[in-house]
């Protein structure tokens, strides 16, 4: 009984060792048919392999003299001596652009007497427009901090004191508060049409609108969200078209607005409510 198992232990030894060997021999025909040559890496195509490869964008370092897309120049003032010394430090455009018809507010550096200034008069050749980042500091404590855009404070502006204790926090675009409503009449938002005051979701301050040609078209004032005192209107050559009065308070709902006076486009009086009450 041993004899026979040993034979039949030895008989599978031999036809395992006979299949491994024919396994071999067919794995190493396969290999040779599939790579019947030598594997080499070509090094030009890696090149072109690695040029097609998708290349990691490099981050490209923000230019500090350049907002919103236009290149400016830095300046700076200084006033006041030893601990008491204010530097204001700021941005203005390399070339000069007046301001726009419909501008409340021009803030510009004074070549001359070495100062900003806040005046819609403005001599070109002494002027530099501030536009981008502003800050003026006492040491190093800012009192205020804001940007400019062409002459007109944009976006958020806020003023400390000495203490570094916030005082006020305001928001602009283009040189009109934030909250404001303005309406435009091209989609670049660059000819304004009319801007309505708005404090705590109530319509109050003044308002003005625009005509196409930059022009003066109203001007009047809202209190608690009614039109108050003088209202005036323009036609787009500059000269006065109309004048209303509405009521001095804002709840004075007995009061009703009158046309006081009326002019045509050359300048002539063609109503006036005192006369016309006179039998004129």
């Amino acid at each position: 009984m041993m004899k026979n198992n040993l034979l039949i232990l030895l008989f599978l030894g031999i036809s395992c060792h006979a299949f491994a060997q024919d396994d071999a021999q067919s794995l190493e025909q396969l290999f040779e048919l599939k790579y019947d040559t030598p594997l080499t890496l070509d090094l030009e195509d890696q090149d072109e392999l690695n040029a097609a490869l998708p290349k990691k964008e490099k981050k490209k370092k923000k230019n500090p003299k350049i907002y919103y897309g236009i290149k400016t120049k830095r300046g700076f003032t200084r006033t006041g001596f030893g601990d008491n010394t204010v530097v204001e430090l700021f941005h203005y455009l390399k070339k000069y652009e007046g301001p726009e018809p419909y501008m409340r507010n021009f803030y510009w550096y004074d070549f001359k007497k070495k100062k900003i200034i806040n005046s819609l008069r403005v001599k070109p050749e002494y002027a530099g427009v501030l536009h981008g980042h502003y800050v003026k500091k006492l040491g190093d404590q800012i009192l205020e901090e804001g940007f400019f855009y062409k002459g007109m404070k944009h976006k958020r502006w806020i003023r400390l004191n000495r203490h570094d204790i916030l005082q006020e926090k305001e928001l602009f675009w283009k040189g009109w508060p934030k909250e404001s409503q303005l309406t435009y009449y091209d989609y670049e938002k660059e000819k304004l049409r009319s801007a309505v005051p708005i404090h705590f979701g109530e319509k109050e301050g003044n308002y003005y609108a625009y005509h196409n040609n930059g022009n003066i078209a109203v001007l009047g004032q809202f209190k608690y969200d009614n039109k108050i005192g003088l209202w005036r209107e323009y036609y787009d050559n500059r000269k006065i078209k109309r004048e209303v009065r509405y009521p001095i308070e804002p709840f004075d709902f007995k009061t009703k607005p009158v046309i006081i006076k009326e002019w045509d486009r050359g300048g002539q009086v063609i109503y006036d409510r005192d006369n016309f009450l006179k039998g004129k």
